[in-house]
């Protein structure tokens, strides 16, 4: 690669050198990507199979700190598609991506954010087969389609859950929000969360690198009767999933799975609570299980490597209740988040 006598070697010169230099490499081992060196590639599902797709942009000052590691960026720009196509029982198969920068990046910087794609995109089981780079004036703003399949006819939706279906969730609640406080603060300021330094890395490492939860897939496609991702705040996705399937639901602020963090967190400050219902960036799995599957639901999700909880009930109506443990209900100034 020739760079002009002006050029530093730390600055990339042109689209064609992000691309074969970068890029094309996570493309290798996907024949229809044909090494990034076409204008458009090939996605061949696998016979008896639906394709599913699903874009979801992330910006700079929006969805991630203007200072985050280009690795971290790259990671939770594929995880935030990835989760999508998760909560709906689909295996990822490809991906493509638009990059847009506000000036031509650096060598260093680009090099970290491929290798952060190619740490995700093997964690995910799937490729880069094309898309897009430019400049333009504004924010880091990376864009990714992600493509997945599941067995034709069991995509796992968000509007069918019925009323008596248990609701299930993921991981724990409100970690990301708080890994999101602590990476806005001070590190002299963490005690006042009520826990050190080991947790604060758990937190923010929660919000820097969301995990898929892809293993669900087959348990969701055999037991659930609606599903979908957490990105939003447990109340608000909730409340989406009840809107589409014209039910209510009654959830247990008790039942809440919370990390060792989030429960020191509360113990100084009960606001954190509210948090842990409504705070975004989870990208854990919300679950509808018919209450005559939800013990073989239970039993197949015990071999997994994350836990899944009962948090509530679908009911008759409409919009979602907290219930406090003295039966009272937890009333929320905001239930998640929401760009406009």
């Amino acid at each position: 690669m020739r760079y002009s006598a002006a050029m530093t070697d730390d600055t990339l010169n042109g689209e064609d050198s992000i691309i074969q230099e970068f890029l094309a490499p996570l493309a290798a081992g996907y024949p229809g990507a044909f090494g990034l060196k076409d204008d458009c590639a090939v996605i061949a599902p696998p016979a008896g199979s639906d394709l599913v797709v699903k874009t979801d942009p992330i910006v700079a000052g929006v969805h991630f700190l203007p200072n985050a590691e280009p690795d971290d960026i790259a990671w939770r720009a594929l995880a935030v598609n990835v989760s999508d196509l998760a909560g709906k029982g689909a295996t990822p198969i490809a991906y493509v991506m638009a990059l847009s920068l506000p000036e031509a990046p650096k060598r260093t910087w680009m090099a970290k954010f491929a290798a952060g794609l190619a740490e995700a995109q093997r964690a995910f089981g799937c490729h880069l087969i094309g898309g897009d780079t430019d400049r333009a004036p504004g924010s880091v703003t990376v864009t990714i389609t992600a493509f997945g399949t599941v067995p034709a006819g069991t995509l796992v939706r968000r509007g069918t859950a019925r009323a008596g279906d248990q609701i299930f969730v993921t991981g724990t609640l409100g970690d990301a929000a708080l890994g999101l406080a602590v990476l806005q603060q001070s590190p002299l300021d963490i005690g006042r969360l009520g826990f050190g330094a080991a947790d604060a890395l758990g937190m923010m490492k929660r919000f820097l690198r969301p995990q898929p939860r892809l293993a669900l897939g087959p348990l969701l496609r055999a037991h659930a009767s609606a599903a979908m991702d957490l990105s939003d705040g447990l109340a608000k996705d909730c409340g989406r999933m009840c809107l589409a399937s014209g039910v209510g639901a009654r959830l247990f602020l008790a039942a809440l799975p919370l990390s060792a963090a989030m429960r020191k967190a509360i113990a100084r400050d009960e606001a954190w609570q509210k948090t842990a219902v409504s705070g975004g960036d989870d990208y854990e799995i919300l679950a509808a299980v018919p209450q005559d599957k939800a013990a073989a639901f239970l039993s197949d999700a015990a071999k997994l490597d994350f836990p899944v909880t009962r948090i509530g009930e679908m009911i008759g109506g409409h919009g979602v209740r907290i219930d406090r443990p003295d039966g009272s209900e937890l009333i929320l100034d905001r239930t998640g988040w929401d760009h406009f």
